[in-house]
């Protein structure tokens, strides 16, 4: 007879062993990741492996990211109680989530319509603070509600994404994976109406792309 598996332990198990070991030092990230069950978020088959350190698919040549990597870069974006977050790429909604923890609100974006309705689905299933999805094409942003105090981006795109970038608060911040000869996580703050720009670290990322399915 299989074993039952009690998350809560796997979860607080990936949290010591895979974010406080490597540098997230975030105490409300922490507890976000504690608080959201990523099992319900990835397909059933896999959920005895939800909370080991690998990225697993979720249909339509996407994946749900490794929890370091969402970890790493939503501490790197100081995500406060009274930002409002841009999120591009729902995904499984699982990031959401753990935004959604941290922030005012999370506006996100996904353009594959059948992983937006399975998102949706397992959000209904977990307690978020506000998030408002929409299907559409993420790199243009969400001009009807910006400027947005923080932006995430859960795609690689070639360039700087000047369209993102343009929807910032004045002091507002921006990460987002960049390829080019290398890929790297990029982190862009808004100062004084210019953009400093960070170089992070080298990541692996499923490309940006324009338009909805």
């Amino acid at each position: 007879m299989e074993a039952t598996i009690d998350y809560r332990i796997a979860r607080r198990r990936m949290v010591e062993e895979q974010l406080v070991t490597r540098g997230i030092t975030d105490e409300r990230l922490l507890d976000a990741f504690l608080n959201v069950p990523r099992h319900l978020f990835i397909d059933p088959a896999l959920a005895r492996r939800a909370y080991d350190d690998c990225s697993f698919p979720i249909g339509y040549d996407q994946t749900i990211s490794q929890p370091f990597t969402i970890a790493f870069m939503i501490q790197a974006l100081e995500v406060g109680p009274d930002d409002r977050v841009l999120e591009i790429g729902t995904g499984s909604g699982y990031q959401s989530a753990i935004l959604s923890l941290l922030a005012r609100e999370v506006y996100s974006i996904e353009r594959i319509t059948p992983l937006a309705r399975k998102a949706e689905d397992a959000l209904r299933q977990v307690t978020t603070g506000r998030i408002r999805l929409k299907v559409g094409d993420g790199s243009k942003g969400w001009r009807g509600y910006a400027p947005f105090d923080r932006i995430i981006v859960s795609a690689a795109s070639s360039d700087r994404p000047k369209t993102l970038l343009s929807q910032l608060t004045p002091e507002g911040k921006l990460i987002a994976p960049i390829s080019g000869s290398s890929e790297y996580i990029m982190l862009f703050t808004r100062k004084n109406g210019r953009f400093v720009k960070r170089r992070l670290k080298r990541c692996a990322f499923v490309p940006l792309k324009g338009g909805v399915d």
